[in-house]
């Protein structure tokens, strides 16, 4: 299917395309994927990047079941979406997460046409907890009625200089341990999205029988992909008034040396775990103006649909 999505791809290619350490390894199972929002009168568009989150939001938020209720009625779908979002991000640390997430669905949804079988905010056990597990998990059909699994980690950084990195990696080498992907692979055969969401009778059994608990997660790795946003305030974007050829090269070479130095962080953290080599990530980066303005204006939209 074709990729499609509003924003302009800077970088969409394996990492061994960029990678600066001839040491290093396994690097044929990475990826690198930077997005950049245009700009408009001499201005980062804002309005833009805010209409793709809430035009997105419902994925999110809702249930399948949900959004069919709702067909037809974006101001409803939009109320009720914000029923199931944090009112504020309280600590410093997680500000922007739920925000995050929903770029990262978005992502997912408008270029790598993943499925979104489990909606992580609406599944929360309540409105003020940060999602359990994975921060989105989605299924990608593949050619010849295959499938892959796609769990993804989402982070709002005001820096992704090489301090950051360790936090998003722990976080990994966390969804990846044995109990939490089967924890995960169980929300997915038991919730009731994948039935609706997979109209393929056969492959949707094929999917619950590999995600069964009886079966090994050892067999599924070849299939797991980690999509990482890194969703970041950007030094570079905030002192640019237009999309020029210097802010595009620029922005690619600052993005090529942050993947270099995540993927070597990675390795050296993950790289024990078992078939870690099978398994691909996907860092997808995209920068930032201001990070305050985005929460600021995302959180004042949340509290105007929750009075609604």
């Amino acid at each position: 299917m074709e990729k499609v999505i509003d924003f302009d791809i800077l970088i969409d290619d394996s990492f061994i395309q960029m990678c600066q350490n001839e040491a290093l390894s396994p690097i044929h199972n990475k990826y690198v994927l930077s997005l950049v929002n245009d700009f408009e009168d001499g201005s980062w568009r804002y309005s833009k990047f805010q209409s793709f989150i809430w035009d997105n939001i419902a994925e999110t938020s809702l249930s399948q079941k949900e959004r069919e209720k709702l067909v037809s009625k974006s101001h409803s779908e939009l109320v009720a979406a914000a029923k199931n979002l944090r009112l504020t991000d309280a600590d410093e640390v997680g500000s922007g997460s739920e925000l995050a997430e929903i770029v990262l669905y978005g992502i997912m949804k408008h270029y790598y046409n993943a499925l979104p079988v489990v909606p992580k905010i609406f599944y929360k056990q309540n409105a003020q907890d940060n999602a359990k597990g994975a921060d989105s998990v989605h299924i990608v059909i593949e050619k010849d009625n295959d499938f892959s699994l796609w769990f993804g980690e989402a982070k709002f950084y005001n820096s992704i200089e090489d301090a950051r990195l360790n936090a998003i990696i722990d976080s990994i080498n966390n969804s990846l341990q044995t109990e939490k992907l089967k924890k995960e692979n169980s929300i997915i055969t038991n919730v009731s999205d994948i039935d609706s969401l997979v109209d393929n009778h056969e492959l949707c059994k094929k999917i619950k029988d590999a995600l069964s608990p009886q079966e090994s997660i050892d067999s599924i790795k070849p299939k797991i992909h980690i999509p990482i946003l890194l969703l970041h305030e950007c030094s570079i974007t905030q002192g640019a008034n237009c999309m020029s050829d210097e802010y595009k090269e620029s922005i690619v070479n600052y993005h090529k040396d942050r993947a270099n130095s995540y993927f070597k962080k990675q390795i050296e953290h993950l790289g024990a775990i078992f078939r870690y080599g099978e398994i691909k990530f996907h860092l997808i980066l995209f920068p930032v103006p201001s990070k305050k303005n985005i929460v600021d204006k995302f959180i004042s939209n949340v509290k105007f649909y929750k009075e609604q």
